[in-house]
Parts: C-alpha cells; sequence; structure tokens
C-alpha cells in the first residue's frame, strides 16, 4: 500500500483531525438513487432530512454507486461537475493547467478514457480527440444528479473500468406544476482581475391534466483566467561522452562509441503567462407526454458550446545534447548545471481559439405492458464537432541568436515542489540588460495549427423488465455507432513556419527581419511568479508582450518573394509567395468507426437467508465490436537541415496513399452484486464483475506519422495499431457500512482489480526509408513509439467514509480516504525501453465540514491527493531509454462556500476556490526533474437565485 509520508502525513493527519473534530462549517450536497446500487450520496442543501432519506436508500441497494445531486432544481453543488465528484470515495480529479479548472476524474486509480459518461443513460459523443469527457464543457447548474457506478449496470454498460458516471437532468413530471428558477453571479479570478457573468434560466411547466409537460433552460457561463507557468518541455534520456563533462570537446570525442556517461538533460527551458476567456453556452428542452398511466413518452434535446480564447506570452531557450558542455550530474543522473554556448532566445506569443460543440436529441419510451411485463425503448442521436469553422492556434517565436547567442545554462537546485530551475544569465550575448533591446529582435517562426475533430454518435437500446413479489428480470439489447473523424492543418507541412526565420542581420543572419516595435503590447512582470517556489528571481524580470497576428499582417505586407527579391525572405525554404496559409497534415487524418452490437440478461431476488434479508443481482452482457480504421500514409524521402536555425531540419515526403484496416473483438462481461443486513444497522456488500475500457482513439490510426519539424537530434516518429484489444478488467468488492445513528453512517470497502490487455508504448530507434541525417552524413535514426497490448497488473486499495451530523446543532462533516496499491509500480531505475506501470494511482484524502440551519449555509471543502504518474511521454519525447513518464506533485486544496436564504424564493451565495493558492507542478523521473508549474490563483464568486 503506498504511505502517507512527509507532507503527504501532515495533510492527511488534519484532514483526519478535522473529521474527528466538531467543525463549524456547512456542506451542500444530497441524495437519489436511480438502480440498485449503493448510493453514497452527498447533500446540497436541507442537509440533514436528506441525508436520512439517502441513508435509507443506502440501505436498499446491493451494488455500489455513489451520487452526488441537486436538493432542490437549478441548485448544485458547484459550477464544475468534476469538483463535484471528487467528493466521493475514491474519486480525483484532474485540472487543467492553463485554468485550474477540473476537467477530469480518476476512480479508484483510473483516469480518463477508463471512464465512461453517460447523458441520461446514453453515451455522449466528444470530439476532443479521445473518449473521455472534458467536464469543464458540462454546465453544472441544472444538473440533476451525478452517479458515479463503481459497478456496472449491465443494462447500461459494461464499457469502463473506473466507473461509468450518468449525469441525470431535470424533466417536467419529475416536479409537475409550474416551476421557475433563475441564477445570476460574478467571478473573478485574483490575477485575471476581471468580473466575468454567469446567468441562467429554468422554466417548467406540466398540464392538460397532468398529461403534458415541458422543460426548458440556458445558461451562459464566461471566465477569465491569468495563469503563470515555469516549464522544462522534457527531461531527455541519453548517454554523455566524458568530455562533455568538462569545457570543450573534439569532434571526435561525441561519437556514440564514447558516450558512456547516462543522464537526464533539459530539452527546453521557459516560462510564459496563459491569459484564457472561457464562454460556456450550455441549454435543454425535454418534453413528455403521459398518454395513460402505462405509457410515458419523453423527447429532449441537449446542447453546449464552449469557446475558449487563450494569449501566451513567454520566453523559450532550447538545447541539444551534443552541444553541452561543464555537465554536472547529480547521484540519479540529472543534469543539475551545465553550460551551452551560442544559446538563441525565443520570444514567444500565441493566440489560440478553440471551440466544442456538441448537440444531442434523445427520444425515450416507458411502455407498462402489464402489472408485471414492462419495456425501456430509448434511441438518441449526438453529434460533437470542435473548432468546425477552421479555428485554431496563431504563434510565433521572435528573437535573437546566431553572433547573438548567449552561453548559458539552467541549474536544478532543488526539489519539483519548491523550486524553479534557475537560468544562469541570459540576454543578447550575455547582456542582461538588452533583454528586450528591440534593435536586436528578429522574426524567427510563424506557427499555425487548426485541429477539427468530429465525433457522431448513433445508439438505441430496449429493455424489457418483469417485476413479481421479490423477483426482478432485465433482458435486453443495445447498438452503438461511433465515427471519429480527426484532421490537423499547419504550416510545418507546407514549410511556411520557417519563411522568415533566422533573427535577421543583428544576429548575423540573412533571413529573419526586425520586428516593429508597433506591434509590441507591453510586458508582463515576473515578479513572484509563482507563489510557494524559490528561484523565481532567476527568471528575466519581463515577458514580452506582441500581437502574433499582426506579425504576420506586417511580414504579409512585404510582398511576395517569389516575384521580387525581398530581404530578410528564407529563400532556402519553401513556395510562400506572400500569404501564411495552413496546408493539411496527411499524417493527422484519421477516420474511425465503431459499431457495437450488445445483449444483456440480468436476474435480482431478496431472501431470508438465516434470518437476514439477503439481495442478490447477477447478469451477463456480451458486446461485439466492429472496427473501421482509415488514414493517409507517407515516409520521409529527405531531410534538409535550415540554414536560418541550424538546429531545425524539415522534411521532404513520399506521395500519399490511403490506408484502411478492419478488426473486430467480442466480450462476454458477467456482473454479480450481494448485499447481506447482518443486522438492521449493519450490512456486508460483495460486487464482482468483468468491465472492458476500448483504445484511446488516436491509437488506431492504421500509419506511421513521421514528424514534420525535427530538431537535429530529435527525430521521432509514431505508429498507430488498429488491432489493438480493449484492457480488460476482472473486479471484485467486499465492503461493511454501519448505520449508528440518525444520519450518520462509517462505511469500508476493499476493492482489487486485475487488469490484462494493458496497452503500452513500445518504443525503439531505428531509421525509416533509409532517408540520411544530413547533420550526421548517416542514415537518420528516429524515436519510434507504437501501442501494442502487453502486460496485465493489478490495483487493489481501501475505500474508509465516514459521516457524520452533531445531533440538531446544524453541524456535521463528509470525510474519506481512499488508498491504493498496485503490483507494477513504476521503477525509476529501469531505462530499459519496455519499462511498464500503472499510471493514475495515488492515495487520497477528501474532508467537508458544514453548518446547515435556519437558512444559513456554509461549506469548507479539502481534497488532497498525493504524488501520481500521470503517464508515459512528455511534450517532448527524445529518450534514448523510450517514453519518459510524467508525474503529478502531492496537492491540497481548499474550497469555501456560504449562502444565506433571504426568503422563500430567494437565496444569496458566495465561494471562494483556492482558497490558499495552491499550484499544479509536474516532474519528470526524479523529484528534482520540474516539467510545469502552474499557478491558477484564487477564484470568487458571489450571485443569487431566485426561484417560484
Amino acid at each position: 500500500m503506498q504511505s502517507l509520508t512527509g507532507n503527504g502525513v501532515l495533510r492527511a493527519a488534519i484532514l483526519l483531525a478535522l473529521a474527528s473534530s466538531a467543525p463549524a462549517m456547512a456542506q451542500e450536497s444530497s441524495s437519489s438513487t436511480g438502480n440498485t446500487s449503493e448510493l453514497e450520496e452527498v447533500v446540497v442543501t436541507g442537509i440533514r432530512e436528506s441525508l436520512q432519506r439517502n441513508l435509507d436508500m443506502k440501505r436498499e441497494a446491493t451494488g455500489v454507486v455513489d451520487v452526488i445531486s441537486s436538493e432542490d432544481i437549478g441548485k448544485f453543488p458547484d459550477s464544475n461537475v468534476a469538483a463535484s465528484l471528487q467528493r466521493v470515495p475514491g474519486v480525483s480529479i484532474q485540472r487543467a493547467g492553463t485554468r485550474g479548472e477540473p476537467q477530469g476524474i480518476t476512480v479508484r486509480g483510473f483516469g480518463g478514457d477508463f471512464n465512461e459518461t453517460l447523458y441520461d443513460g446514453r453515451r455522449i459523443s466528444t470530439a476532443s480527440g479521445n473518449r473521455a469527457v472534458d467536464f469543464s464543457t458540462v454546465g453544472a447548474d441544472f444538473v440533476g444528479a451525478l452517479s458515479v457506478m463503481k459497478t456496472p449496470d449491465i443494462t447500461l454498460s459494461s464499457s469502463s473500468i473506473g466507473a461509468t458516471v450518468n449525469v441525470t437532468f431535470p424533466k417536467p413530471f419529475d416536479r409537475p406544476g409550474p416551476r421557475f428558477v433563475t441564477s445570476a453571479s460574478g467571478s473573478m479570478q485574483d490575477e485575471a482581475g476581471d468580473i466575468k457573468p454567469t446567468v441562467g434560466a429554468l422554466f417548467s411547466n406540466t398540464f392538460a391534466d397532468e398529461t403534458l409537460g415541458f422543460l426548458v433552460d440556458a445558461i451562459y457561463t464566461e471566465r477569465s483566467t491569468d495563469s503563470n507557468r515555469v516549464f522544462v518541455s522534457g527531461w531527455e534520456g541519453g548517454r554523455f561522452a566524458p568530455c562533455q563533462l568538462t569545457p570543450s570537446c573534439a569532434p571526435a570525442q561525441l561519437t556514440d562509441a564514447n558516450k558512456t556517461v547516462v543522464g537526464w538533460w533539459q530539452q527546453q527551458y521557459g516560462a510564459e503567462q496563459a491569459q484564457v476567456n472561457d464562454e460556456r453556452i450550455d441549454g435543454r428542452i425535454a418534453f413528455q407526454w403521459r398518454p395513460s398511466e402505462r405509457m410515458l413518452l419523453t423527447v429532449d434535446d441537449n446542447y453546449s458550446r464552449q469557446k475558449l480564447v487563450t494569449e501566451t506570452y513567454g520566453f523559450a531557450l532550447w538545447f541539444g545534447l551534443n552541444d553541452l558542455r561543464n555537465v554536472q550530474l547529480d547521484d540519479n543522473g540529472t543534469v543539475v548545471n551545465f553550460v551551452q554556448a551560442g544559446t538563441p532566445m525565443d520570444l514567444n506569443a500565441g493566440l489560440a481559439t478553440n471551440l466544442l460543440e456538441t448537440n444531442q436529441t434523445g427520444i425515450n419510451l416507458k411502455i407498462d405492458a402489464s402489472d408485471n411485463l414492462s419495456f425501456d425503448i430509448d434511441a438518441s442521436y449526438a453529434k460533437s464537432e470542435q473548432n468546425p469553422d477552421g479555428q485554431g492556434s496563431d504563434g510565433a517565436d521572435i528573437g535573437y541568436g546566431g553572433s547573438l547567442g548567449t552561453s548559458l545554462g539552467v541549474r536544478v537546485t532543488g526539489d519539483s515542489s519548491d523550486t524553479l530551475p534557475q537560468l544562469t544569465t541570459y540576454g543578447p550575448a550575455g547582456d542582461p540588460s538588452r533583454y528586450l533591446d528591440p534593435s536586436v529582435i528578429g522574426s524567427h517562426v510563424l506557427v499555425r495549427t487548426a485541429q477539427k475533430n468530429s465525433d457522431t454518435l448513433k445508439q438505441a437500446r430496449i429493455t424489457a423488465t418483469w417485476k413479481q413479489e421479490n423477483v426482478r428480470l432485465d433482458a435486453g439489447t443495445a447498438y452503438v455507432d461511433d465515427n471519429f473523424t480527426l484532421q490537423n492543418s499547419n504550416t510545418f507541412s507546407n514549410n511556411f513556419w520557417q519563411a522568415w526565420s533566422g533573427y535577421g542581420t543583428p544576429s548575423g543572419r540573412t533571413s529573419g527581419v526586425i520586428v516593429p516595435t508597433n506591434l509590441y503590447r507591453g510586458t508582463i512582470n515576473t515578479s513572484s511568479f509563482i507563489p510557494g517556489f524559490s528561484g523565481g528571481g532567476a527568471l528575466p524580470p519581463q515577458l514580452l508582450m506582441y500581437s502574433p497576428r499582426g506579425l504576420y499582417s506586417y511580414l504579409e505586407g512585404l510582398g511576395n518573394p517569389q516575384a521580387t527579391n525581398i530581404p530578410g525572405f528564407n529563400y532556402d525554404c519553401c513556395s510562400y509567395t506572400g500569404s501564411l496559409d495552413l496546408a493539411l497534415d496527411p499524417g493527422s487524418v484519421q477516420d474511425i468507426q465503431e459499431k457495437t452490437w450488445a445483449a444483456f440478461v440480468r436476474a435480482a431476488f431478496e431472501v431470508d437467508l438465516a434470518g437476514h434479508p439477503f439481495h442478490f443481482s447477477a447478469g451477463v452482457r456480451n458486446e461485439r465490436t466492429h472496427v473501421d480504421s482509415s488514414g493517409v500514409g507517407r515516409l520521409p524521402i529527405l531531410l534538409t537541415q535550415s540554414a536560418a536555425d541550424p538546429t531545425l531540419l524539415s522534411t521532404t515526403y513520399s506521395a500519399t496513399q490511403p490506408i484502411t484496416t478492419k478488426s473486430k473483438y467480442s466480450y462476454l462481461l458477467p456482473s454479480l452484486d450481494m448485499k447481506l443486513e447482518i443486522t438492521p444497522d449493519v450490512h456486508a456488500r460483495f460486487g464482482a464483475s468483468r468491465t472492458l475500457t476500448r483504445p484511446a482513439i488516436n491509437f488506431l490510426t492504421p500509419v506511421l506519422n513521421v514528424g514534420a519539424l525535427p530538431r537535429v537530434g530529435a527525430l521521432t516518429a509514431n505508429g498507430g495499431n488498429p488491432a489493438l484489444k480493449p484492457y480488460l478488467s476482472d473486479n471484485f468488492d467486499f465492503a461493511v457500512e454501519w448505520y449508528y445513528q440518525q444520519n450518520s453512517y462509517a462505511s469500508v470497502n476493499y476493492f482489487i482489480k486485475d487488469v490484462t490487455n494493458f496497452i503500452v508504448q513500445g518504443t525503439q530507434r531505428q531509421t525509416i526509408n533509409n532517408v540520411i541525417d544530413p547533420t550526421t552524413g548517416q542514415p537518420a535514426v528516429y524515436t519510434v513509439s507504437q501501442r501494442v497490448n502487453g502486460p496485465d497488473a493489478t490495483v487493489d486499495g481501501f475505500e474508509f467514509a465516514w459521516q457524520h451530523v452533531f445531533g440538531d446543532t446544524g453541524f456535521g462533516f463528509n470525510a474519506n480516504v481512499t488508498l491504493v496499491d498496485t503490483d507494477k509500480p513504476y521503477n525509476r531505475y529501469d531505462i530499459s525501453q519496455s519499462g511498464f506501470a500503472v499510471t493514475g494511482l495515488a492515495d487520497s484524502a477528501n474532508f467537508v465540514g458544514f453548518y446547515d440551519k435556519n437558512g444559513f449555509e456554509v461549506r469548507v471543502a479539502a481534497n488532497w491527493r498525493d504524488e501520481y504518474l500521470l503517464q508515459f511521454g512528455q511534450n517532448q519525447n527524445n529518450s534514448q531509454f523510450g517514453a519518459e513518464p510524467t508525474f503529478v506533485n502531492s496537492s491540497l486544496q481548499i474550497d469555501l462556500s456560504t449562502s444565506y436564504q433571504l426568503t422563500d424564493q430567494l437565496n444569496v451565495f458566495f465561494e471562494a476556490l483556492n482558497v490558499t493558492n495552491e499550484t499544479q507542478s509536474t516532474h519528470g523521473r526524479f523529484d528534482n526533474q520540474l516539467l510545469d508549474v502552474f499557478a491558477y490563483g484564487r477564484r470568487y464568486a458571489l450571485g443569487a437565485r431566485f426561484r417560484m
């Protein structure tokens, strides 16, 4: 079992100490149920009454399901779905670094695609490029409930090893009669300083003797966030020649045969500020018709649209393995100091627009054919599109290099959780006073990209149910047709990215032009850039702000370099004629269609076992999936070194050809849930099931994608594998619950997951098509990665939960701790390329203390998660030892919310998120290898709700 060591012990002790005392704080949470499963629900308002109702539901349940629900329509505990889910035992969240917004969940160590999200029992489409839903795109204001099914409901799905999250929305017949709810609030992030609105309204009514019902709601949300980031884009593993530990090397000393010193070095170092504006629109319409007591028709439509506009300003420095001198390594092989001569300074700016639009239309018909037999018929169509109108990212690097390059290094002096890597110097030729001297800043790289994805989802399900006394039988069939398309256009494909590269004449280059000062928009101060971290004083004092699109316009205004000679144009680059157009990257094209047929049957009954009530449910689901995967293949035939930037190479490709492959698989997925009521207050549960998780979409491409823009010594290629099989997991749960007094309970749950068919990234170094590396004159050696089904692993752990209400005082708390372990932990000292470990595993603890009485509520939530392995792979992946790991450092975030019921209709509320101004940081193989640290600040919101 992972132990809570170091700061982890302190933080966990704080949470448990808080849990064992009488907190003077209030929580919003509630409970509801949808199937025969364990319901551990957190109440929104009217906490004590709702908690008792939830505990009654829990006693009647059989499986393992945790629920967070809204007590009243239009009042959900958090503005973000994932933020609410982290209150559930075994659930942790992942945050978007640039926004600090919770966007994904991990359940019992399994995150991302291992969890499936449903809307009212239906799969939801997502065009984000993977299967997991980005929860920051789901408006929570008018969500009815969130159910986290840790054991599967086979009538809905068995396609998640972590959990299935079912988002249910209100419907007209849930609360008959007219209802109107509206809310308005303003939120502000302390770094951005702008107050942004959230406005929503819901109207529902039933009429015609309550045989017809109609509901409509809409929410508009806007948020601004300024986040600061210091980064190392990759800690690359490699071997140094012994001479590199000294000030100089002769060329003959840098041959591969002489490289015997193992170490990890920084590929790129920099800092930036991201200014993000998040605008979201959510809307829903639901119509219900009950022509008779035995029939109910529901038609609904869910719409969401999220637009993210991100401006970034910063600097970055690029380093090469063979160029490092005076290298110093620590005992683990981490390069903690070095010098690289002639290092260029890139001043970066970017403007990215990302639009994600999703619409789902569904119809559901429930028929009670008799007192015993009923039917549930459901069908829906959903489509999600990312950047349908060609939205994308426009970026630029300007700066200086060449004769103005600087001999500098980056020192590593401490742990990634509290210490920044430190630049030894900066500025043209090492002169910090001229760091932003406009007379030497010239044009360099012009990067434009546009990612366009779509996900079209058609699905249907028919379920027949027979009920008689204490017996229930469910049987049915389901069909899902899911079609993903992905493509990327950019300025790498046509090589326009380097049309004006080189930095210009001040750097001793013939290509590149001086950047006009009228494009500059000011600077960003880096003082106190990352709170809680030392080393910030070594950063350059300012970050330059300028408009990349303004730079494009200026350069395009210089004319067509093919028609007339234009000083500063890079004539070695491309067929640029005066317009910085994008070109389709053939290697990015994917068209993947999955068709799944499923049949299921389940039986449930209740009997007395030696005088104790015993609940039993067992079933099986069979799924057959056919996969068609199409792409566009090509091979490199020529590598050319850039005269404007000798660290860069460009790739010429062969003619393209379409490639299509087909594959299929079928699995039988059983499920068993049992509950024994040992006493009226003590319940024991057992669950067993087999579930699966399908491969990530980008893993299924049938082509080898060779990077168009490699750096010298950093040639990479990625190959897909459309024949990948799903992950399979055999799951077991053992739980005991004690309902020891009104509104209070304690529980312990042991779980184990035996997972097979793990998908791992096999990495090898090889030549491709015998293309020659112009810097060596030898066949180019690429780091080639491909996904394969490989090893097995076991994950197990304990979940402890304790909910307590202190009589009629209004005080109470909800606390949980999750401890997880695996038989396949990561070995940091294994440098073989076949290393494997289970990602996402981390101990966690959550505490919510609340006060709720006389219309006044206060809630304080503390959420802690220990360090964990996020993934294999970093922003740059050129290690000689395979894909390097990314670890997320431990974190503790504290949030506060309060509300007051002014009248029966009017409620005012306030919330403060990230009260202690925590940061988010990651590191590589060893703890001092900082990869990213984000400071996303605090956020405050003040608003009111009105209902009638």
